[in-house]
């Protein structure tokens, strides 16, 4: 299987290069940097579907967390992801792009595959989508009203499983949570986390790669 990894920052793209030539030299692992927003992710991702060929795509890196149990350093893999600043009238729900469907799934049976691994940090549900850096408790509280499944907020994974659906390809958002914009000293969390954490964080999500 060839696995095409995604990710939208320098910083994300250095940590998969690290594990690529560290940990999985064995498997058959493409990684690219798409930039920030959904419009580099898009864009990056129908050229690198074209160029590569993947059998799939992870789309990776560290992400705001909503989720009342959620944690800095826990893993987000996206059962289905949304995007929350999308609106397209009536009847068309919250986040849905006319004509496309309401959220875009991650296949069942490595859903179900990861779930046996039990991997304590990591957590199941839906991740959202959207070009805004949540940086405010204000603006997080507005997501988490619309979309109160969500357990993290990036600015890329909706608009990479858009095109990954119009080109049929299997989709996975993975997100390690950098920092909770609902809990205090957010600014903080967010450097504390490249400071000293993202390492350990980002070989959980290697551990993914690997079982697949």
């Amino acid at each position: 299987m060839k696995i095409g990894i995604l990710t939208a920052m320098e910083s994300e793209y250095k940590q998969f290069v690290s594990l690529q030539s560290e940990g999985l030299k064995d498997r058959n692992i493409v990684v690219r940097k798409c930039g920030i927003g959904k419009v580099n992710a898009a864009v990056t991702t129908f050229d690198f579907i074209k160029q590569e060929n993947p059998d799939i795509i992870f789309s990776t890196g560290v992400a705001g967390g909503c989720g009342e149990d959620i944690e800095i350093m826990d893993v987000v893999f996206a059962e289905s992801v949304s995007y929350h600043d999308v609106w397209c009238g009536k009847p068309n729900a919250k986040g849905q792009i006319q004509g496309l469907p309401e959220e875009f799934f991650a296949p069942k049976e490595i859903v179900s595959s990861i779930k046996q691994l039990n991997i304590p940090n990591v957590k199941f549900g839906k991740t959202v989508s959207g070009d805004w850096f949540v940086d405010t408790v204000e603006k997080m509280r507005e997501i988490k009203n619309n979309f109160p499944d969500a357990l993290a907020v990036d600015m890329e994974s909706a608009a990479i499983a858009q095109v990954c659906h119009i080109m049929q390809i299997p989709f996975i958002s993975l997100r390690i949570i950098s920092d909770i914009p609902l809990k205090e000293n957010n600014h903080q969390q967010y450097k504390d986390f490249w400071k000293n954490i993202a390492e350990n964080s980002f070989e959980t999500a290697k551990q993914i790669i690997l079982s697949i």
